[in-house]
């Protein structure tokens, strides 16, 4: 709940979500107080809410978690984290883009700068027929990276600018996420 060029850093990540025209939006939280200022930071916004009990299970837990509570006849699933706020609503669009105009099973986002090595990493779109392998991954402190690998060879995969990978976890990260919104404004998709 840190603050990020004046609002807090949740709802950077939750407002670029809403902009890239995925609907319905749902936000797992964890319980008790920090779920309830998530809950406060997203005001306005239209998300609904789903607890995660037991956040400490790792980041498995809460993509276990968001599956069972998305509504039935969905086509798939886009999932990002909160604490990657250099996205912007329009590579949240270039993915769900590239999700309705090919029926992959998996669109997945990399990171890279020209001539660099490239980075997995969310957000990923899951079609709806894999959301109940992603139900039963394991506890861990990552997403369904095998799932993810095994449908590599039929996935969609767009490259976004290496400086977007920024994941906020620390206060120098929070420090360079400020510098870089101060600096450069936010980034348009690149491929």
């Amino acid at each position: 709940l840190e603050l990020l060029a004046g609002q807090p850093l949740v709802r950077h990540a939750a407002q670029a979500l809403a902009q890239g025209g995925a609907a319905p939006l749902l936000c797992v939280v964890p319980p008790g107080e920090v779920g309830e200022g998530v809950r406060a930071a997203l005001a306005g916004l239209p998300f609904t809410f789903v607890v995660n009990p037991d956040p400490a299970r790792g980041l498995a837990s809460s993509f276990r978690v968001a599956v069972d509570a998305l509504p039935a006849g969905l086509a798939g699933a886009h999932f990002a984290l909160a604490d990657m706020p250099l996205l912007t609503g329009a590579h949240h669009a270039a993915l769900l883009g590239a999700f309705r105009e090919t029926g992959a099973p998996v669109v997945l986002a990399e990171y890279a700068d020209p001539g660099a090595a490239h980075v997995r990493a969310p957000p990923h779109l899951l079609r709806a027929d894999l959301l109940r392998a992603v139900a039963a991954t394991p506890d861990a402190d990552h997403g369904p990276r095998d799932l993810i690998r095994a449908h590599a060879a039929q996935a969609v995969t767009l490259t976004f600018a290496a400086r977007l990978l920024l994941d906020v976890d620390t206060p120098a990260g929070l420090a360079q996420a400020e510098a870089l919104l101060t600096a450069a404004g936010p980034v348009p998709p690149t491929s």
